[in-house]
Formats: structure tokens, sequence, C-alpha cells
């Protein structure tokens, strides 16, 4: 015969029930206090992660204003404001085509099809849509799987006409490629362009540079306009999908930044050395001697001029080196974008060995960020300045030898003295 159960028995299970959920829930407590807490503070109301990545609604990234930090406040937005262009007529006879293909990355694109446009437009020539050149021959891209194609037409309708293809192309017809100076004038096309177009209906554009100091407004502000106004901000929009992908790293950026200075981030153009751990290098104009800028230098520049430890740092370093680690000493919240980069599409962007995408993430990232900092003067440089200049995010930082802890002391010349190019085609709002 089963023994009752004691009233005492009872009573002391209870309570040992009680305290086993009273240390559950102080347990939990502390950790959502130490852990959670600090984390939800001024962050989006609406957030998850997803696949061990952070994804960030669009709609939940609101602008926080008094955030701490040498952050400059934007300036006003610029719009075109070059002179009408010259309208075609409807059903304008075309005096054949001129194609090319876009090369050496999205900071030189511009460039090339404002030569294009210059050239067509002067010949009375229709431009084939261009295609994308990779960094090895055998890397070639189709327009639209990089640039929204559609944009790109509709932004040149009344200048030139586009297509796909050249229309009644002969079957193996040679096509004659003529090497386009970075900066080509109307004396040139008439001299070697135009006699190889009257004869054979096509000609192939093949761009070469002999430096890449193209910024001056004052040099080449009036040969580019207008049609190099449109080239460089009218003309070129990353496809759909791509376009995607660095809004939703941009996301992710600022949701990493948010508690420490309300969604603000900074990106940094370094590109490590082989066999060396200095990042990029540049030359002082007044000592005319050559700083090379490592992570120490970087971290130790950036805490100077008043940035809090706490700030996301991107760089454009294609993925993580040892040689990047001393930088994290100063900002722990430094990435490249394997890091921020949404896991399923890694495999796309990422490690199928073509590094032709890296280089379109990092320039409209760079263009994006609310501080860029240029670590090397380079085309690179020069254009994302243009397009930020175009947005109003002026706060383009120089790193160099001097004392001053201000960051104002280290705004890009191009802002300071107004000399870019950009400033001959924008007018403010």
């Amino acid at each position: 015969m089963l023994e009752k159960p004691s009233t005492a028995m009872d009573l002391r299970q209870v309570v040992a029930a009680i305290l086993t959920m009273s240390m559950f829930l102080m347990f939990g407590n502390m950790i959502k206090k130490d852990h959670i807490d600090p984390l939800l503070v001024d962050m989006p109301v609406s957030f998850d992660i997803q696949q061990g990545m952070l994804k960030v609604s669009k709609h939940s990234l609101v602008k926080l204003a008094g955030s701490s930090g040498p952050w400059k406040e934007d300036d006003e937005a610029m719009r075109p404001c070059w002179k009408k262009l010259y309208k075609m007529k409807k059903g304008e006879q075309t005096n054949g085509y001129i194609s090319l293909s876009l090369t050496k990355g999205p900071e030189y694109h511009a460039l090339q099809i404002a030569n294009a446009i210059m050239i067509a437009k002067h010949l009375g020539a229709t431009l084939v849509l261009p295609d994308i050149k990779g960094a090895k021959v055998s890397e070639k891209r189709v327009f639209g799987e990089i640039y929204d194609p559609q944009k790109f037409t509709t932004s040149l309708d009344g200048v030139v006409q586009v297509v796909k293809d050249p229309i009644n192309q002969q079957v193996g017809e040679k096509v004659i490629i003529v090497k386009v100076p970075e900066r080509v004038t109307e004396k040139f096309i008439s001299a070697h362009i135009e006699p190889i177009l009257k004869k054979k209906k096509q000609v192939r554009l093949t761009s070469q540079y002999q430096s890449s100091n193209l910024t001056k407004a004052k040099e080449i502000g009036d040969y580019l306009n207008p049609y190099g106004c449109v080239a460089m901000f009218g003309s070129l929009d990353l496809q759909p999908q791509l376009k995607e992908l660095v809004d939703s790293m941009v996301r992710t950026l600022r949701f990493l930044s948010w508690k420490s200075s309300a969604g603000k981030f900074i990106t940094v153009d370094v590109k490590v050395e082989e066999f060396k751990n200095k990042l990029s290098c540049q030359r002082n104009d007044t000592t005319s001697k050559e700083y090379c800028y490592g992570a120490e230098e970087i971290g130790q520049f950036l805490e100077k001029i008043g940035f809090r430890k706490g700030t996301t740092v991107y760089l454009t370093q294609t993925e993580w080196h040892e040689s990047l680690q001393p930088l994290r000493k100063y900002f722990p919240n430094t990435f490249t974008k394997d890091a921020v980069m949404p896991i399923d599409l890694k495999a796309r962007y990422l490690d199928s060995g073509n590094f032709e995408y890296e280089k379109f993430i990092d320039f409209y990232l760079c263009m994006h960020s609310d501080v860029f900092v240029a670590t090397t003067m380079n085309m690179f440089y020069n254009n994302v300045a243009e397009m930020r200049i175009a947005s109003g995010k002026t706060q383009i930082l120089i790193p160099a030898k001097k004392l001053s802890t201000s960051a104002a002391d280290y705004l890009s010349p191009h802002i300071l003295k107004k000399n870019h190019m950009a400033y001959s085609c924008l007018c403010k709002i």
C-alpha cells in the first residue's frame, strides 16, 4: 500500500520551485540589463538578426541630432546647373556608331562616358551601350550587371542616341580601335576619329591616362560641360539589386554605430600592400616627403581629432588582414565588407574570386558614409569627392602630420578651396 505524501514534503517542493524560478528571473534580468538594454537605448525600433547578420529596416533608421564627436553637418545637396544641351531632332540620321568598354573601375567610368558622349555628339553618331571589363582580360560584364541601362538611356535622351547593338553590322567586320586621351578635344576627334567613322561606320574607343589629377574646375570644367556633367552626375546608377545590397550594408553600418554616434559611420580608403604592414601612402606637397598610414596611424588620427571609441569604421580593404588589428585598439567596431555583407550574397559578390563587384561596393559606400577618409590622393578619392559634393556630404578628411586636434584642419582641399570640377557642374538648390 502506497504511503500518502506528507504536507511538509509538498511545501518544501513548492518553496524550492519558487526559489528556482526567482533565481532564473534574477539571472535573466541581469543579462537583459547588462547585455540587451544597452543595445536598445536609442536604437531603431525595428530590427532582427537573420542568418547571423544584422538586417535593419529601411524605415527604422531616423536621423538623430546631437551625436557626440567631430561630425560635420551635411551641406545642402546640389543640383545640375550646366547649360541647356542641344536637342536632337526626332529621327535625326546617325553617322555611325561609337562603342567602348568601361575599364579600371567605377572611379574612371564617368570620364570614359564623358569622352564617348562628346565624340558621338560632335560626329552625330550613335552611342552603343558599353560593356564593362574587369582586371583580367577574360573578365567582361554586360552594362546591366552593374549599372541601370534604363537610367543611362533616359539620361541621354535628346543628347545622343543609345542602342544596345550596332544596326546592320556585318559579321566578321573588323572594328577599328582608337586610343583616346583622358581629355579628348574636338581637334583630336576631327583628326583621328571622324575619318575612320566615315569609312567604317563604327569606331571603338579605348582610354589612356597620363595622370589622375583631373579635378581642377578652371582646367577642365568648361571643357567637360555640359557632356561631362551629364556623364558625372546624371547617367550612371547602380542596377537595382546591387543598389539594394549597398543600401543594406549602409543600414547595417548605421545600426552598429547607433548608440555611439547616432548611426553615423566613417569610411576609410585603405589597401594593405603585399608584404608590408603599412597601408596607403601620400606625398606631402610642402616637404615632398612620403607618409604612409598603417592601422596604428589611422587609429591615432581619428582618435586625435575626437571620434569616439564606439564609432563604426568601414575599410575598403577586401578582407580582414592581420596588419589591420591595431586599428581595433582605438575603434573596436572596425569592419571590412565581408563582415557587413549579408551571408546569402557573399558567394555571388565576394567568394567568386572576381573582385570587380567589390570596387563598386566600396565606391558607393564611401559616397554614402558620414565621413570619408582618403589616405591616398588618387582617382578613387577624386571621384568619391565629386559625388559627395553633389549630395552635400562634404566631410572628407585627409590625414596629415599636424599637431592640430580639429577635424576642420584636415578637410580636403576640394572642399576648402572648392577646386573640384564638381563645382562647375552643380549649383545650390
